[in-house]
């Protein structure tokens, strides 16, 4: 389900109307997150790492309404859910692009992940679906490499407005287990404040 913005009485209509008049209206900022009580949390409950923070990044994209903003045939609209399409890397090294439904119960996302993620492997190519709607979020995770900043591949003719979400390596500091996380929004939809409150429903919900 969506709703339709009615764009003249929004109060980021102009907002909207100048960053989408750029030929690139994306930005990035990365950032760290403290994985370290996520991390004891998945090996307590026999959830794997990847399912278990991808679960938790999907929570915090849909608590967060400016990231269930999209443009879909010149309107704005706001979806009710938002999912993911995640990179599935195979024994090859290759990847595919994976459709990871939102399930509000961290089990039951884990197990319908685990499946998914063994249907990308047993394939082979990009897996490109033109089925796909506009409520998901493009999400990776890049866990050989600590990055400190990151660009995204885009056809800037392309009608995008989905957030890309990476996470890099794990690392530890302190006792503390981190990792980066880069946020790459349309400036139209998203402004820093969004990102910083994405980003507390994330550190709040790794915390629990």
């Amino acid at each position: 389900m969506k709703q339709i913005i009615d764009l003249e009485n929004w109060n980021r209509k102009e907002h909207f109307e100048f960053f989408s008049a750029m030929e690139e209206p994306f930005y990035g900022v990365v950032t760290e997150v403290d994985v370290t009580i996520a991390y004891k949390e998945a090996k307590r409950k026999n959830i794997p790492f990847f399912n278990y923070y991808l679960h938790k990044v999907l929570f915090a994209i849909n608590e967060t309404e400016n990231f269930r903003l999209r443009i879909e045939d010149k309107q704005i609209v706001l979806h009710d859910v938002i999912d993911a399409s995640a990179t599935v890397m195979r024994a090859d090294k290759t990847f595919g692009f994976s459709f990871m439904k939102y399930i509000a119960d961290e089990n039951e996302f884990s197990d319908y992940a685990i499946k998914e993620i063994e249907r990308v492997q047993n394939t082979t190519g990009l897996l490109l679906n033109s089925n796909w709607k506009e409520n998901i979020i493009h999400f990776s995770a890049v866990p050989f490499v600590n990055f400190t900043g990151l660009t995204h591949a885009r056809s800037f003719t392309w009608p995008d407005s989905c957030p890309k979400i990476s996470v890099g390596k794990v690392f530890e500091r302190d006792g503390r287990k981190i990792f980066n996380i880069a946020v790459y929004v349309h400036h139209g939809l998203v402004d820093g404040y969004h990102i910083g409150l994405f980003l507390e429903n994330l550190q709040n919900s790794l915390d629990k």
